[in-house]
């Protein structure tokens, strides 16, 4: 297969083409040129830009794209008006917030209503499924990850987890043991796409993992930390999970999902149950999911040698912030 990556220097997209190298696919990149990444195999590099510049893809013809880097309307339509004649299938990787709510304790699959408008990631995200099933009506994967992990991450959303489990100690875990949690191999989502692009298969999808409990998440990370070479890491034998509530969380202040990754208020209204996806359309297309403990292995793995690579978001409860929260609520207590 020829294929077609937009993007493909980051996350998903650098391990998109590396699934497509591995089974043998012919690869073509277009981005705006600025990172540089050594393939196994000879890839094709084209420059330009998804907001006007798309000059280098007429005139091109391969048997499918994968698109890892559209966000708006207007790059799907036009990336859409330019590629239709020329590409037999089109695999756009979206997102579960195209969809308008996610209500406390309910599963939801690809018929829940979508959000309106175009304000907004989730809105644009939607807009943009519509202009490109508009222009290439039939020949479309849409696919709705939730939260994509593992090696490469730039985000820090899941990172945070099995780093700060390496570091060992007393270690704040948000809301109760057996509340639900989801993610998605990055690995695990990039060979499926390229699947979906070998196969011509159309149809929308949540891309979601497996639920689990964010008790199996953690212990899990705790195994995986004593196995691993962390720098800066201690022994993962003193590590001691500390539940603190949703209620207490918040008056605190600490920022769901932001503050501490991959904790949303189950209560909350609009977003209770963002990690309930129901993946079952996902998996009869294709998709294969690793268990847990291989991604957090994989994640410690890539932290070890790039121990650099970690970011943290501007409002992830420092190392600081964490032990003055512990110790209020063990005085408290």
């Amino acid at each position: 297969m020829k294929l077609l990556v937009l993007g493909g220097t980051v996350f998903l997209g650098r391990h998109v083409v590396d699934a497509a190298l591995a089974a043998g696919h012919e690869v073509t990149l277009f981005n705006r040129g600025n990172r540089q990444i050594v393939w196994p195999r000879p890839v094709e590099q084209l420059v330009g830009d998804r907001n006007g510049d798309l000059a280098a893809l007429r005139g091109r013809h391969w048997d499918a794209v994968i698109d890892c880097s559209g966000y708006t309307p207007a790059q799907l339509a036009a990336s859409g008006e330019v590629l239709r004649d020329t590409v037999a299938h089109y695999v756009f990787v979206s997102s579960v917030s195209v969809y308008a709510r996610f209500p406390p304790g309910q599963r939801y699959d690809e018929t829940a209503a979508v959000a309106s408008g175009d304000d907004g990631y989730g809105p644009q995200k939607a807009r943009a499924e519509e202009a490109i099933d508009a222009a290439m009506p039939g020949r479309v994967s849409q696919v709705r990850p939730g939260l994509i992990v593992g090696p490469n991450d730039p985000t820090g959303r899941f990172t945070y987890w099995p780093s700060r489990i390496a570091r060992g100690g007393l270690v704040l875990a948000p809301g109760r043991p057996e509340r639900p949690v989801q993610v998605i191999d990055v690995r695990d989502l990039a060979a499926w796409c390229v699947a979906l692009a070998s196969g011509r298969v159309a149809g929308v999808f949540n891309a979601v993992g497996d639920l689990l409990t964010m008790g199996e998440m953690l212990t899990d990370c705790v195994a995986q930390a004593a196995c691993a070479r962390v720098p800066g890491a201690s022994s993962p034998a003193d590590t001691r999970l500390v539940w603190l509530g949703d209620d207490e969380l918040l008056a605190d202040g600490v920022e769901p999902w932001s503050g501490l990754p991959l904790w949303l208020p189950e209560s909350d209204a609009g977003f209770g149950g963002m990690l309930l996806g129901d993946h079952r359309r996902a998996v009869a297309a294709g998709l294969r999911l690793r268990p847990l403990r291989d991604t957090i292995a994989a994640t410690l793995q890539w932290l070890a040698d790039d121990p650099a690579a970690l970011p943290a978001g501007p409002s992830t409860l420092s190392a600081d912030r964490e032990a003055e929260l512990l110790s209020q609520h063990r005085s408290a207590g």
